[in-house]
């Protein structure tokens, strides 16, 4: 069975049974803060396990993206082991539990209708205390005792060891089904069956209380099943990842063999770049911080590995068309962004092949200074700087160690590493979502707030909630209050802060009562405002007028309208790639980002801008319509890639030119946006550029401050009128040439003076002046001129110069030609100075130039470039 028909047989299976088949939730959870990536198919189910919100369906099946880096040294050296992978699972809230959960999943397994494995080929395991699904296994399924196992909470319970050592919330035993392929000698964990039925709370004993509801939660790798209906001795061999392998070994010039030495390397880097692939559709592009430090890891360990395969140039980008060819069956979006995900790569793959370029260069003089004292290993020390002030993976460092007969004091180097980690707050991710709340209890009590806002901004509404100090209320009084209110209506006007738009403010009143609204977010299906009692009493059932602070609301819709604008018309100059990737609406102010390899021309932002103006003036209608979500892909709606949708959408169009997924507020006409001016275009990430832009009144404003402010500068100036200020300032710049071609002058006369004197007082070795000098306040061009005059002025001059720019290190290294024929090279001296202010540099034999980082440290570096020059003149 191929790969592709075993999803649909999963999912169809389950569909029989009663589940609703629901998509694979985003790869990046955005709006989770517990996860950098969705580990597990029940995250998108974590409401319906807490019995949060309404409960539309009890039962429902999934194939879920997921990504992990928990285990990544054994990505591609065991046969099972992923980043990115897929997790096919039932789910039960309250509905059917431990009998029908285990024998379905035999029946999935073993009926010949489906899987029809062999029964005598699987084992079970259980945990040591749940005789429930024991006897369910043994009595009703017929699994003969010897291969039914019992194991403790650390192998058979969810969380792992929670019964002892918690965490404390929801939790249960475990039941998993191993696959035993050539005769029973190996096993494979294709199904794990978690059965939630507890609420542990504080140590044991009698610390485990019974759920009012007890859910089923199971899962079974859809690449580790295919492996074994497949036959495949790995994960990597079925028909979708083997030709993912084999094009990364075209890819790096080696042919792909299972049991080759660079079968492992070409695994690895075969599943990196699927993760990140993915990773770069949903609009997470390589970075310093979270979910973008780990594609950027993940993107220079593939790397890493094809560059000791002997690959020095970019390569990985070559790959993503077959992940995009062997995965566009389930994920047909991923084929929308492949140039974006190609481009990037390889821009991450050049910016890191220079890294190693550079960070080589402090390598050799590890290797060399472990020859010179007779060492046979590198300090954790050294490699932890190279690692860190270099970007120098590990890995790297130890492969390229043991080609010079050398190891890694890897304990040193994993001891500083966790020091770093700790001392950054680096990991610190909260482990357990299933804790209780104020807004949980809340989310039980009562239902989802019904949004009003897109017909009214004022509606007479129940108060259903007060929350004040972290504590759910009965009543609040007016008090000075620490931190705001939060104040929950039944239906409420005020927009709650998503899709980037911002939250609603107004007022909440009746009579002797007012609340002031300063912010609206959201929490499940629940409406929050933020704000303060102001005066009067709150109870609990109270019916009160909500009022959205009007003018700004209607700000906020031109804004948010501008940006549909703004989408086409990237799109109408840029091309199809210039997709969203994110905004922020404000009231008449928009922040939009898009993907985009480079800045815009201010050809581009004027034609943009004069589309956008364009349709304005058309006024042309906006109108909104709920619909299927598959309708709305149909129709060609565009969405933003990673964002969570529900089944039902709003489809807002802007004429014929404009269909969004869009849930914000909107205006009825484009002429209501009356101008839009694109004010600032930046790079806020790598490929991701951004857009400021004002609309209506706050673009006016603006308009008229540019002329105001170009009227002074023209009285400044002297110029007669503002259309005369280019030539006048032409004039002022003639003048300044001339002015600073005096300054030189003057200048080259001073430096001349200081190369006599260098020169008079310098250090002579074997007939050579060696000059190291700070000079304090130079440009890099005066070290230059200097370095030329000492050069002239000595016939065998070596030198070193070092000044601070901006709080950085400016290197100068130079010698006489004759100087180079006798080995005296100034690229090795400034290299060597370069190491000691933690930079790099290089250049000719003669003249050479370096940057660094510690200013703090130049007098040390300048000492050292010159004992460089001494020791070579002595040798």
């Amino acid at each position: 069975m191929k790969t592709d028909e075993l999803r649909e047989s999963y999912l169809s299976f389950f569909e029989e049974k009663g589940c609703v088949r629901r998509p694979s939730d985003v790869l990046v959870p955005r709006d989770d803060r517990t996860v950098l990536f969705t580990p597990a198919g029940m995250n998108q189910f974590k409401n319906q396990f807490l019995g949060v919100g309404k409960l539309e369906f009890t039962r429902a099946t999934t194939c879920q993206m997921c990504l992990r880096t928990g285990d990544i040294q054994n990505v591609g050296v065991t046969p099972y082991h992923h980043t990115f992978f897929e997790m096919l699972g039932n789910f039960s809230f309250g509905d059917y539990f431990k009998r029908e959960a285990i024998h379905w999943a035999w029946e999935y397994l073993t009926d010949k209708k489906w899987l029809g494995l062999d029964s005598n080929l699987l084992s079970v395991t259980v945990y040591q205390d749940d005789d429930e699904a024991y006897n369910i296994w043994h009595d009703e399924i017929k699994v003969p005792s010897n291969r039914i196992s019992r194991e403790n909470e650390h192998e058979n319970f969810w969380p792992a060891g929670a019964p002892s050592l918690g965490p404390d919330g929801v939790c249960g035993p475990c039941s998993e089904i191993f696959y035993h392929p050539n005769g029973g000698k190996d096993n494979v964990e294709i199904w794990n069956l978690v059965f939630t039925q507890f609420n542990r709370v504080g140590d044991p004993p009698d610390n485990l209380k019974p759920l009012p509801k007890q859910n089923i939660d199971t899962g079974m790798g859809l690449e580790r099943t295919a492996s074994v209906l497949q036959g495949v001795p790995s994960n990597f061999e079925i028909d979708t990842l083997k030709k993912l392998c084999l094009a990364a070994g075209d890819a790096v010039g080696t042919n792909y063999q299972f049991e080759s030495a660079a079968g492992r390397p070409l695994r690895r880097i075969s599943d990196h770049v699927r993760a990140v692939t993915f990773s770069i559709h949903e609009g997470v592009n390589p970075g310093s911080e979270k979910e973008s430090y780990v594609v950027r890891q993940l993107l220079r360990r593939a790397l890493l590995e094809g560059y000791l395969l002997g690959k020095h140039e970019p390569f990985l980008f070559q790959i993503v068309p077959s992940v995009v060819e062997i995965m566009k069956s389930p994920y047909p979006d991923i084929a929308k962004t492949v140039e974006n995900a190609q481009r990037i790569i390889k821009e991450e793959e050049e910016q890191f092949l220079g890294v190693i370029g550079k960070g080589l260069t402090r390598f050799e003089g590890f290797v060399k200074n472990a020859e010179k004292n007779g060492l046979s290993k590198i300090s954790g020390e050294e490699v932890f700087d190279l690692h860190q002030t270099d970007g120098f993976l590990i890995e790297l460092t130890e492969a390229l160690a043991a080609k010079n007969n050398l190891s890694v004091d890897r304990a040193e180097f994993d001891t500083l590493m966790q020091r770093h980690k700790e001392g950054s707050g680096s990991g610190a991710f909260l482990d357990s979502v299933m804790s209780e709340g104020p807004l949980t209890a809340l989310h039980k009590t009562t239902s989802d707030t019904v949004f009003k806002g897109y017909e009214t901004t004022e509606e007479n509404a129940k108060v259903v909630g007060i929350i004040a100090e972290d504590r759910l209320v009965e009543s609040l009084v007016e008090k000075g209050h620490a931190h705001p209110v939060v104040l929950v209506l039944d239906q409420t006007p005020f927009y709650a802060e998503a899709g980037g738009q911002v939250g609603d403010t107004g007022f909440i009143e009746s009579d002797g009562i007012q609340f002031e609204v300063i912010n609206t977010q959201k929490n499940g299906g629940l409406i929050l405002h933020i704000g303060h009692l102001l005066k009067g009493k709150l109870d609990q059932g109270q019916t009160l007028k909500a009022t959205v602070t009007e003018p700004r609301r209607s700000g906020i819709q031109r804004a948010h309208s501008a940006t549909h604008l703004l989408h086409h018309g990237l799109q109408s100059v840029l091309g199809q790639n210039a997709m969203q990737r994110g905004s922020k609406v404000e009231e008449d102010m928009l922040r939009f980002d898009f993907s985009h390899s480079k800045s815009l021309t201010s050809e581009e932002i004027s034609q943009i801008e004069d589309i956008i103006n364009q349709r304005i003036s058309e006024g042309a209608n906006v109108t909104t319509e709920l619909m299927k979500l598959q309708v709305a892909r149909d129709l060609g709606a565009m969405a933003l890639f990673g964002e969570k949708y529900p089944d039902n959408v709003r489809v807002v169009r802007m004429g014929d030119f404009s269909i969004e997924l869009c849930g914000g507020t909107h205006l009825s006409n484009t002429g209501q946006v009356g101008l839009c001016k694109i004010v600032s275009e930046e790079p806020v990430a790598k490929g991701v550029r951004r857009i400021h832009a004002l609309t209506g009144p706050k673009a006016l404003e603006k308009t008229r401050n540019t002329e105001k402010l170009l009227q002074e500068i023209a009285v400044q100036l002297k110029a007669p009128r503002v259309d005369e200020l280019p030539h006048r300032i032409a004039h002022l710049q003639d003048e300044l040439r001339e002015t600073k071609k005096q300054l030189l002058k003057f200048s080259s006369k001073s430096l001349a003076g200081t190369a006599d004197e260098l020169l008079e007082n310098a250090v002579t070795v074997n007939d050579v002046k060696i000059v190291a000098y700070y000079a304090k306040d130079a440009s890099r061009d005066q070290l230059r001129e200097l370095a030329d005059h000492l050069r002239k002025k000595g016939k065998h001059v070596a030198l070193i110069l070092g000044t601070v720019i901006d709080d950085k290190v400016a290197l100068m290294a130079a010698v006489n030609q004759d100087l180079v024929k006798q080995g005296l090279k100034a690229g090795d001296c400034v290299k060597a100075a370069a190491q000691v202010v933690g930079g790099g540099g290089g250049g000719r034999p003669d003249m050479a130039e370096a940057g660094g980082k510690h200013p703090e440290k130049l007098e040390e570096a300048l000492s050292t470039g010159s004992n460089y020059y001494r020791n070579k003149l002595e040798g």
